[in-house]
């Protein structure tokens, strides 16, 4: 009793699972369905691109941050170039004005002027080759992006082909899905087993047709319209006649003698011999 129950509860949910499938198929299959699916679809792909298109603007704008960056490092190590240049400039002239005074090298090392000119030129230097590896490294990013960059526009142009591609496709569909429909709803009426009707309407028509002629026909016999019909046709074909044979006298014309009638057949005798 209970298998019995559980393989009928069975049946049941396998009919309500055809019977949704069946739905869902022709719901499916409907022109406007199919179009707004491929509409979602493309609107979840152009989302997706402008996503994209953010993140790429996101590496563009540390793209150009970099360089940035690099023309402002580039200025000033420039700027240090031409102070480094002076500081040695200033420490030549120290070492001119010390050695045309007689002093030693090791006074000359010791004097104040010399050491101020020889610590800004160190720090310059120093200063300057920090800037310089700090411009390469910048230099390194800013061609790392440019690659990245590359690689991420030649996607997002594959993406954009792609919803146009789409947008094509689902035309396409959409017109496929109304033509196979037209020529199924076609080819079902002339064979007779169409689902939405249409043959047994046409089926109705053609014998209302026929009833609103018979009694069309009915009502003229009744009316004794055709009787007169008769009749006008008659009198037509008589002035016809008369015309005719007047015409045949005004241009000389014998006359068309008249059939001869034809004899009464022979009645049979009622006298006894």
């Amino acid at each position: 009793m209970f298998g019995a129950l559980l393989r009928w509860f069975k049946a049941l949910g396998y009919l309500l699972t055809g019977q949704i499938d069946s739905a869902r198929r022709v719901i499916d299959t409907n022109p406007h369905v199919v179009r707004a699916k491929y509409d979602q679809i493309i609107r979840e792909k152009i989302g997706q691109i402008q996503v994209y298109k953010q993140a790429v603007a996101g590496l563009i704008a540390q793209q150009e941050a970099k360089i940035a960056v690099v023309k402002r490092l580039t200025e000033e190590v420039q700027q240090l170039e031409r102070l480094k240049a002076g500081a040695l400039a200033k420490a030549r002239q120290t070492v001119e004005r010390l050695q045309a005074a007689g002093k030693t090298p090791e006074e000359i090392h010791t004097d104040e002027d010399y050491k101020k000119c020889l610590a800004a030129y160190n720090d310059f230097s120093s200063t300057l080759t920090e800037k310089q590896a700090r411009i390469a490294e910048a230099e390194r990013d800013i061609e790392a992006y440019r690659k990245t960059i590359g690689e991420h526009k030649v996607q997002l142009q594959q993406l954009l082909r792609d919803v146009e591609k789409i947008k094509s496709e689902a035309a396409d569909a959409v017109a496929d899905i109304i033509t196979a429909k037209q020529e199924r709803d076609l080819a079902d009426t002339l064979a007779g087993i169409a689902q939405d009707g249409s043959a047994e309407e046409l089926q109705r028509l053609r014998q209302l047709r026929q009833e609103i002629r018979a009694e069309a026909r009915v009502s003229k016999e009744l009316a004794g319209t055709d009787t007169r019909a008769q009749e006008v046709e008659f009198l037509e074909y008589a002035r016809k006649s008369s015309a005719n044979a007047e015409f045949d006298a005004l241009v000389g014309l014998p006359a068309k003698p008249e059939a001869p009638a034809k004899p009464a057949a022979d009645k049979p005798s009622t006298l006894p011999e």
